[in-house]
């Protein structure tokens, strides 16, 4: 079993497991409002350079449940640096993830779905013939999103994770195309707002194949850090919160495979958990350590490891380089992992506007009521 693979398996039994107790909690619930519960089912889909990640939920009180979850490792934008387009392999491959998609999307009957493809569709000459082509062969329908779409869903799906005690964070999402930075800043009223954001085109995979992932030199590395740097210092301080990084009244919340990989080998995990990684704190040390481990080993032993496997393990490198400028150009004690993001925040999306459309019926049948 892969790692990605391993990682669904641990969310379905997470899934599985859950379900007696809220089972147990609706049986008491008025018949109607079962129904209503039962007709509601939320699908977010997300494509990206490396991944294909699937959530469905169901309402549950005030929160959502996961009720099925799916992640493969596809490399859709395997070679698209060099060549500027998606090639033919790679899009088998995402098609064949996809339809699994589409029959768990079926299977459980679900109301409400967004599907949002990012860096590689959008970079890539042929993307949206490839997406004309995921509808006719698998009937599902993608939006290509925007940098900024991106990493508005990215700060919904994990902002909460931010710790109230800080003046600021800079949430991080590394991904095989890109890397989206969101800054967030403290508002008076003790929450915090989006203050700025920027998406640089470095990610796991264009640099893996500039820089050899595979056989990744010291010197390769210090210049993958360089070029991450100097992407980084053209932006200079967008949200003004530079001073509170500085003071140490800030802190990075990563939510992305390479953070996560971290984690789970800094905890010495012998199989990835989402419960152990989700909100684990780690200080910068902690995660240079495990840099420098990766760093050490062959690409055959990054592949051994469970929170990496033969799928990223000559990505996962090229991700710490990436972390090592951001705290660099931003320096910090802690960084804070989030297993969510992009999926969590479609899913926050959607079940918003099914409630919208709920309070529009229902303040359709007062109307149609009162004019009797």
């Amino acid at each position: 079993m892969t790692a990605g693979e391993d990682a669904g398996a641990q969310a379905a039994g997470e899934i599985e497991k859950n379900n007696a107790e809220v089972k147990s909690r609706r049986r008491s619930e008025h018949p109607q409002r079962r129904r209503q519960r039962r007709r509601l089912r939320f699908a977010a889909l997300d494509l990206g350079t490396n991944n294909c990640r699937l959530l469905i939920a169901a309402p549950n009180g005030k929160k959502l449940r996961i009720i099925d979850a799916f992640s493969r490792i596809v490399r859709l934008g395997e070679g698209l640096s060099l060549t500027g387009a998606l090639s033919e392999e790679a899009m088998d491959r995402t098609i064949d993830a996809l339809k699994v998609c589409a029959k768990k999307i079926e299977q459980r009957g679900v109301t409400h779905q967004r599907l949002i493809a990012t860096q590689a569709c959008r970079s890539a000459a042929n993307g949206n013939s490839f997406i004309d082509r995921i509808k006719s062969e698998t009937g599902l329908e993608f939006d290509i999103i925007s940098t900024e779409e991106e990493a508005r869903l990215a700060v919904e799906g994990c902002a909460e994770l931010i710790d109230p005690l800080a003046q600021a964070a800079l949430i991080f999402d590394i991904g095989g195309g890109s890397t989206e930075l969101s800054w967030m800043r403290r508002k008076r009223d003790g929450g915090f707002e989006l203050a700025a954001w920027t998406s640089l085109p470095l990610g796991v995979v264009n640099l893996a194949e500039k820089y050899n992932g595979r056989a990744l030199s010291e010197d390769a590395y210090q210049r993958a850090v360089s070029e991450v740097t100097d992407a980084l210092g053209a932006f200079g301080d967008p949200a003004g919160v530079r001073d509170f990084f500085h003071a140490q009244e800030a802190h990075l919340l990563g939510t992305s495979g390479t953070v996560t990989s971290i984690a789970g080998v800094h905890l010495e995990l012998s199989r990835y958990r989402r419960n152990k990684v989700d909100g684990l704190w780690l200080s910068l040390d902690e995660a240079f350590t495990v840099t420098n481990r990766l760093k050490a080993m062959s690409l055959e032993e990054r592949a051994n490891e469970p929170c990496i496997g033969p799928e990223r393990a000559d990505l996962v490198v090229c991700g710490c380089a990436i972390l090592d400028a951001l705290s660099r150009d931003w320096p910090v004690a802690k960084i804070r992992v989030a297993d969510r993001g992009l999926r969590e925040g479609l899913l926050a999306d959607l079940s918003r506007a099914a409630k919208r459309e709920q309070r529009g019926r229902r303040r359709r049948k007062r109307s149609k009521g009162g004019s009797r």
